[in-house]
């Protein structure tokens, strides 16, 4: 599969109020029985929410027909073999894996090695 590392780092957020969706190329707003979470760009993080930056963001060059079996488990069996941690989100389009930006290199490594193609996006800045 094709990969794309998006350019600037990313924060996973929980907060008790529905925080706006904000700037970005990729932000997801969520609710669950705990409340709500945020991914989007750490620079966008919202005031007041519990944060946790430095994840990077590698989304599955798409669209993906809804009839595609294995597409997560072909990009994460590699990394759970190379103890990388993931957080995943799924679009309309794609697929998102959030990986922290200390483990890139590992990660570059596993997809590589799996047969996967990384590039890197350009940097909007």
């Amino acid at each position: 599969m094709k990969l794309e590392l998006l350019a600037e780092p990313y924060a996973v957020c929980t907060a008790p109020q529905p925080p706006g969706p904000g700037p970005g190329p990729l932000v997801a707003v969520l609710r669950d029985a705990d409340g709500w979470t945020w991914v989007g760009p750490e620079a966008a993080a919202p005031q007041g929410a519990t944060c946790r930056g430095g994840w990077r963001v590698l989304a599955v060059e798409g669209p993906l027909d809804f009839g595609l079996t294995g597409v997560l488990a072909a990009l994460t069996a590699p990394l759970a073999q190379a103890g990388v941690p993931v957080f995943v989100l799924s679009t309309w389009s794609t697929d998102f894996l959030l990986v922290p930006g200390a483990r890139l290199a590992a990660t570059r490594a596993a997809l590589t090695a799996a047969g996967h193609e990384l590039t890197d996006a350009e940097d909007p800045g």
